[in-house]
């Protein structure tokens, strides 16, 4: 009986080697084989290294918040990695707030949550090669789901500030600098409206990201008025505490937002406009 071999491509765990060996009956049986980390493996990898060791500590209560890590020199030893590959991996860590470096004192654990900031997706999204229409996906279940929440949830406080922002908003049609801080702001008190603390750190990371990337294109806006309309949608229907009409809102507002920033970033740099479009439409407001 003639066997026909497969090749099979195996994706290892970090520090692993996993190799298909060939049995004289004509099967296969896996090899696993761990390896120690050196600086050839790929920098995201060895990053996770780090990220998992110092997580690691923390949960096991080696170091609590506060405390102060081991060395750069104990822990690049302890890791089998050079101290650049070390310091790559906390300056992710810090990015994302769990560390915070003093010069010439080390690097302690963070006392508090995470402060997660505009760098956050980015760094994330170089690490594991993000695609925009990822980011814009996640983005998308994300708020809408807020929404939803922020419809169940509001308070007549948060209500209150909703229709402040809007207003605020119509008043500066004229200028879309100031029209954009009222977006923001809009959007983050949806999210602290949905009263979920996480959900909220990881808004405040896309809201300051939108931000940061829509301050640069928002000038060549064309129709900020449709904008604000949907944004009066959206508190209406948080008003009316309407969760479902919340979410389907959103997610309309969301995805003609993504289709007016690309035109902005197009008329902005018309050469350049479809390589802007594709790595900031993820994040338009």
């Amino acid at each position: 009986m003639e066997i026909q071999e497969k090749h099979l491509r195996l994706s290892s765990p970090p520090g692993l080697r996993v190799t298909l060996l060939p049995l004289p009956e004509g099967g296969i049986c896996t090899a696993v084989k761990k390896e120690a980390p050196t600086d050839a493996t790929p920098h995201s990898q060895l990053t996770m290294q780090v990220v998992e060791h110092v997580r690691s500590l923390i949960a096991s209560g080696e170091v609590k918040p506060g405390d102060r890590l081991p060395p750069e020199r104990e822990l690049a030893r302890e890791l089998k990695i050079s101290r650049s590959s070390l310091r790559a991996g906390i300056g992710f860590l810090s990015a994302m707030g769990v560390l915070k470096s003093r010069h010439g004192a080390g690097t302690f654990v963070s006392s508090g949550p995470p402060a997660l900031d505009s760098s956050s997706l980015s760094v994330l999204g170089a690490l594991h090669g993000f695609l925009p229409w990822q980011m814009f996906e996640a983005r998308l279940v994300l708020e809408s789901s807020i929404a939803y929440l922020a419809a169940e949830r509001a308070t007549d406080e948060h209500v209150a500030e909703l229709a402040e922002e809007v207003a605020e908003m119509y008043a500066s049609l004229t200028d879309p600098q100031e029209y954009l801080i009222h977006d923001v702001r809009f959007h983050r008190t949806i999210a602290r409206a949905a009263g979920n603390p996480i959900l909220g750190a990881l808004m405040e990371t896309i809201t300051a990201n939108l931000y940061e990337h829509r301050s640069k294109t928002v000038q060549h806006s064309q129709d900020l008025k449709e904008s604000a309309e949907m944004h009066r949608e959206i508190f209406r229907a948080i008003k009316s505490r309407n969760p479902t009409l919340a979410r389907q809102t959103m997610e309309k507002h969301l995805n003609l937002a993504r289709t007016a920033q690309a035109a902005e970033i197009e008329r902005a740099q018309p050469s350049e406009g479809d390589a802007d479009s594709d790595s900031l439409e993820a994040i338009s407001s």
